[in-house]
């Protein structure tokens, strides 16, 4: 408990400059060793303050979610969103490889009040070495893996995975790995497993690790080694969209790539069946957009598209929030219901 409310290094040490960490206990920075027996499933939602993800693509504790985008579409922002209305125990936030600015900005916006006296910090920004980068990550996890074992339910949050992987990189070139797609060695891309799974519940005790991984796609390429490598690994991701956040729709949650692989254990069946209505109708205006805006549809062709025009400011309003909002779980699955559930 020593660790609460402070922020530290790659190495363990304080760098928020109120004195060392007394009493704080030790693990293993790279884990215990754990098997597949040892992880119970995800039963319980996680409430995140965010309608869309609540509603649509619903959190559990214990699951590891990342969320994909390409620069500037809003990832950090949403992160904060999570951070300030999630229900959890403790939080531990890795900054890794993000600039000075923003891990400043991150600790005085989005981890204030309250969420700063339950929350530890990991910040390793971009100018460190690749090593200390790598560490942070490790060690991000290893304090999350600390408090799991006293049967906390802890919220991990890492900004970003893409960052860990580039340090990864740089090591395994610099050791003389052969490159392969977009210059990365195999072990960069092997150590993102090896992090991920360390995240999850525990079979044997009260303790959940809720993970949430920013990705940066670099170039907005869904099919990015890191991207790809990740997407097969997590239990769900949430797609940003640049071309959402360019039409001033914040977040910029693109709802139709976008999964949470758990939500069918977590959600009633009315909520899931209210979701699924909402991305029909999502799905077919994104299909026939262009004849609308050109005019070449005619009302009446097809009932369908009628209903996906009719539905879609609704759909819009669902997806829209403001960073300084919180919809809890409830409200979020009851406005669902009450919108896009069957009568």
């Amino acid at each position: 408990d020593a660790m609460l409310g402070r922020v530290v290094d790659g190495a363990g040490k304080p760098i928020d400059g109120l004195g060392p960490i007394r009493g704080a206990q030790t693990w293993p920075l790279a884990g215990k060793l754990q098997g597949p027996l040892d992880r119970g499933r995800v039963l319980e939602p996680l409430d995140v303050g965010v309608r869309a993800i609540n509603g649509l693509l619903t959190v559990g504790k214990g699951q590891r979610i990342g969320i994909m985008a390409g620069s500037g579409v809003g990832k950090s922002v949403l992160l904060g969103m999570m951070v300030r209305a999630a229900k959890a125990d403790v939080i531990v936030i890795g900054l890794i490889g993000e600039r000075s600015r923003e891990v400043a900005d991150f600790l005085d916006t989005k981890v204030a009040g309250e969420a700063r006296k339950r929350s530890v910090v990991v910040a390793v920004p971009a100018n460190h070495s690749p090593v200390l980068r790598i560490r942070g990550a490790l060690r991000t996890h290893a304090i999350a893996e600390y408090f799991r074992a006293q049967g906390k339910n802890v919220l991990l949050i890492m900004d970003s995975l893409t960052r860990v992987a580039h340090a990864g990189r740089e090591i395994g070139l610099a050791l003389g790995e052969p490159a392969s797609a977009r210059g990365y060695p195999p072990s960069a891309i092997a150590m993102l497993p090896n992090l991920i799974e360390r995240a999850g519940t525990d079979a044997h005790g009260t303790g959940a690790i809720t993970a949430i991984y920013t990705v940066l796609a670099d170039g907005d390429d869904g099919n990015d080694p890191v991207v790809d490598s990740a997407r097969s690994i997590l239990d769900g991701h949430i797609v940003l969209s640049r071309a959402l956040a360019e039409r001033g729709v914040y977040p910029a949650i693109n709802v139709g790539p976008s999964v949470s692989r758990v939500m069918t254990d977590i959600a009633g069946h009315d909520h899931l069946a209210a979701a699924r209505v909402l991305r029909r109708h999502l799905a077919t205006y994104e299909e026939n957009r262009d004849l609308v805006l050109m005019g070449a549809y005619r009302a009446g062709t097809d009932p369908a598209i009628d209903a996906a025009i009719a539905y879609h400011p609704a759909v819009t309003d669902y997806i829209r929030q403001d960073p300084e909002e919180t919809v809890s779980l409830g409200d979020a699955a009851a406005e669902l219901v009450g919108v896009f559930g069957t009568p």
